[in-house]
């Protein structure tokens, strides 16, 4: 078992690494940089990033929009609870910016320093008690192979906790935390920077992706690998690993895979990342290999220098942690500190995860993409329904029921953004995609499922030949 196992982690990390360097060219639109904004043809702004993240994109006009590929070959497509909604959308149903933005009460683009500070101090609270109770119970129950299950335990609670602060330094990257941009950036800085994340770094390669939802060549996170023949790629290793033991074994193996090496492996080297930017490294100013699309690189210009700046902030925890290893020992770090960061990272895995994947949710190629119909593939999961009190989604400021909200406009305050969800909701039902499965067994049904796209029409579409009923 230890030999397969060998092969096929090796396998799938070439894997990403080719598909990361070696991804098809493909024609694209002309995106105009503009001063942080998407424009449409009509030159209406929505906020993706901060005022000086420099980023756009033309959303396009009436002569794209057209009713082709409404209606495909259906074989190997799994349904999840969307139903297949998002495969039997077309061009022609996404509408323009405007008249999405328009139906947004505009109040929920305006954020308040006061509330956000709020919310602020019950994570920081939330995670300092934690923490308290962790010193406290080192006295008590010590550090042994027989005290591990306690301490994941606690690292489970404490990094639930904890990711509420990740959420609300992500809402700092954006610009949805407080106008006062000093205030604003240092609190999101600070925070990253003891999560081990390189904030504006981060900042920059996450409006990206907010740009480029969904998008095959150019996205940012969870990019499909596509379906070279029966005998390439990660297909290839699922229908190996499913004949020998089982979708089940499959599904533990990308489950681990993802929520455990899945944040490291994109920060060190762009892993499911889009394979025109080539490989990339959160840490270096400069792409690792050639892009495909240089004008596309993931830190051009002065994002240069502001990878270095974060780098600092990372470089400083790093610091404080290996001063606190030596002189307290490597379990005392794991317990305290290492373990809930491990927690806080597969929630964020999970969370972007199951936003932009799941079985019948299509991806699409160069042409074919918009900024609107990306972040209309966005999904909202019943993440208050984790625990019969929602405590989960309250601690996450509801980051992942209100998502499609915040991937059209990612300036508006997470307190305010199902109020926006309602609104869009409510105006354009036939494309708001919700999908009630429970969290669990979406997260599973992604694990065993999405391996791999194929060209159906003007969409990527997940292959799952033979294991339909499998992924229900």
């Amino acid at each position: 078992m230890g030999s397969i196992s060998g092969v096929v982690i090796r396998a799938l990390l070439a894997n990403i690494i080719l598909t990361r360097c070696s991804g098809l060219s493909v024609p694209t639109h002309h995106h105009r940089i503009i001063n942080n904004v998407v424009r449409d043809s009509a030159l209406l702004m929505v906020a993706i990033s901060p005022p000086d993240l420099g980023i756009g994109t033309d959303i396009g006009t009436d002569s794209d929009k057209n009713r082709s590929g409404a209606m495909m070959d259906t074989t190997g497509i799994a349904l999840s609870g969307l139903k297949g909604k998002a495969l039997s959308l077309t061009d022609a149903d996404f509408p323009k910016a405007k008249e999405l933005k328009a139906v947004i009460p505009k109040d929920c683009f305006i954020p308040e320093t006061k509330k956000s500070l709020g919310y602020l101090s019950v994570s920081i609270a939330g995670t300092a008690a934690c923490t308290a109770v962790g010193i406290k119970l080192l006295g008590l129950v010590g550090l042994s192979k027989w005290t591990l299950p306690f301490w994941t335990a606690y690292s489970a609670v404490t990094g639930t906790v904890a990711m509420g602060l990740w959420v609300l330094a992500h809402e700092c990257g954006h610009g949805a935390f407080s106008k006062n941009k000093k205030l604003q950036d240092a609190v999101g800085y600070i925070i990253h920077s003891i999560m081990l994340v390189p904030y504006y770094s981060w900042q920059r390669s996450h409006a990206v992706h907010h740009l480029y939802t969904n998008h095959m060549e150019l996205g940012e996170t969870h990019v499909p690998e596509r379906y070279e023949g029966e005998g390439a790629g990660s297909y290839a290793v699922r229908k190996f690993i499913v004949s020998k033991f089982g979708l089940k074994v499959w599904g533990g193996f990308q489950a681990t895979l993802h929520l455990l090496i899945g944040w490291p492996a994109y920060l060190l080297i762009g892993a499911t990342g889009g394979p025109d930017r080539g490989l990339t490294n959160h840490f270096l100013p400069n792409p690792i290999t050639k892009p495909k699309q240089p004008s596309r690189e993931l830190f051009p210009g002065k994002w240069k220098e502001k990878v270095l700046k974060s780098d600092l902030g990372v470089a400083a925890v790093l610091a404080c942690v290996g001063t606190w290893t030596a002189f307290r020992g490597f379990k005392q770090v794991m317990a305290l500190y290492g373990g809930p960061l491990i927690v806080v990272n597969a929630w964020l895995v999970i969370y972007t995860w199951l936003q932009h994947t799941d079985v019948d949710v299509p991806h699409f190629s160069g042409k074919d993409h918009s900024y609107v119909k990306g972040a209309l593939h966005t999904i909202d999961r019943p993440y208050n329904k984790l625990d019969p009190w929602g405590a989960i989604d309250f601690l996450h400021h509801q980051i992942g029921t209100t998502h499609v909200a915040h991937h059209f406009d990612s300036s508006i305050p997470h307190y305010k953004a199902q109020i926006a969800t309602d609104a869009i909701k409510a105006s354009f039902p036939q494309l708001y995609l919700y999908d009630p499965t429970p969290i669990p067994k979406a997260l599973w049904r992604v694990c065993k499922g999405c391996v791999a796209v194929e060209k159906r029409g003007n969409k990527w579409i997940w292959k799952n030949n033979g294991l339909e009923d499998k992924l229900r």
